[in-house]
């Protein structure tokens, strides 16, 4: 059987941009849907270029247990020699933000100051130990989309919202309370990265909210708006970020087998550029990419991934031949 590319997800309404840029090209593929699976470890898997996109947000879309299914996959496929983007390393990453914070810094990548907690009933106590008067935010350590992100300014409102409906434990039982950076303007900046080299960088204006999922499929929660139509413009593409931030994230990329993701950075009013996420199954916006003339070409998002997985099949069927 010939070489094919392999798309390990667990979230089909994030497939079609990557599966049209794909079929443009003309690439064998198939998706590897994480939710159930049957593996006989002792048999090779498939030839082929593996691609994992499993998503930390797996858990709100009922899949709780996917991402630890990937992490089996993965150590499969490894063990078997399989040419894997965004291997075990990578996954490791996306699942926790305390561990991201740790190789981010490793590597000169400033991060917001950042509390663990374990346990809801220590979260108020904590957040008046290490932030005392200042507006503070609270967020999982396992999130993904932005989601279960708030901003308190006071002990009063956090304790009102953790005794609240809306609040939901952590799925891994680990909370962070994290510095409010106050920025000149609101927005955060995503850089895009593929291949461990810079694509482009998406500033993403964050005054209506912190769910920053900048995909089709992201537009419609809690709005009244068609899917794939976002507010006008919250999403605009910028072609460079400072060049010793490129150097240091593409050193930390490597560093963490990591080929294919998202670095989030925001900058405060004294210039800081802080670091405080890594997202390794980075989605695009089509309307920006539309808007920068990217769309459709190799320089959009899934364009630039289809050629990069083109890149890597190419090299699979030259060691074959």
């Amino acid at each position: 059987m010939s070489p094919s590319i392999h798309i390990l997800h667990e979230n089909p309404a994030w497939l079609p941009p990557f599966a049209e840029a794909l079929e443009r090209r003309g690439l064998p593929w198939s998706e590897w849907f994480l939710e159930r699976a049957t593996f006989d470890l002792a048999l090779p898997p498939p030839l082929g270029v593996f691609y994992n996109r499993m998503s930390a947000s797996s858990h709100t879309r009922g899949h709780r247990f996917s991402a630890e299914l990937t992490a089996a996959t993965l150590a499969w496929l490894t063990r078997w020699g399989r040419r894997v983007i965004n291997g075990p390393g990578a996954l490791d990453l996306e699942i926790s933000k305390v561990r991201q914070y740790a190789a981010l810094e490793r590597h000169g990548l400033e991060t917001p100051r950042t509390v663990l907690v374990a346990g809801p009933d220590r979260i108020v106590a904590a957040a008046g130990r290490y932030f005392a008067a200042a507006p503070v935010i609270l967020k999982p350590n396992r999130g993904g989309k932005g989601l279960g992100v708030r901003l308190f300014h006071d002990a009063a409102a956090l304790a009102a919202h953790l005794q609240g409906p809306d609040y939901e434990p952590p799925v891994d039982g680990l909370q962070l309370l994290q510095e409010y950076v106050r920025a000149a303007r609101p927005v955060i900046t995503r850089a895009e990265f593929v291949g461990g080299r810079f694509l482009y960088a998406l500033e993403v204006d964050t005054s209506q909210g912190f769910e920053l999922c900048p995909a089709d499929a992201c537009a419609v929660g809690g709005t009244n708006r068609p899917l794939g139509e976002a507010p006008p413009a919250r999403f605009r593409i910028v072609e460079g970020i400072p060049s010793l931030l490129r150097e240091r994230m593409e050193r930390f990329l490597a560093a963490n087998d990591i080929e294919i993701a998202g670095l989030e950075f925001i900058a405060d009013q004294g210039g800081r550029l802080l670091v405080y996420d890594v997202n390794t199954n980075t989605n695009y916006n089509p309307e920006a990419e539309a808007r920068a003339g990217r769309a459709g070409t190799p320089g959009s998002g899934p364009g630039a991934v289809a050629e990069f997985l083109e890149t890597e099949l190419r090299r699979l069927h030259a060691e074959a031949a």
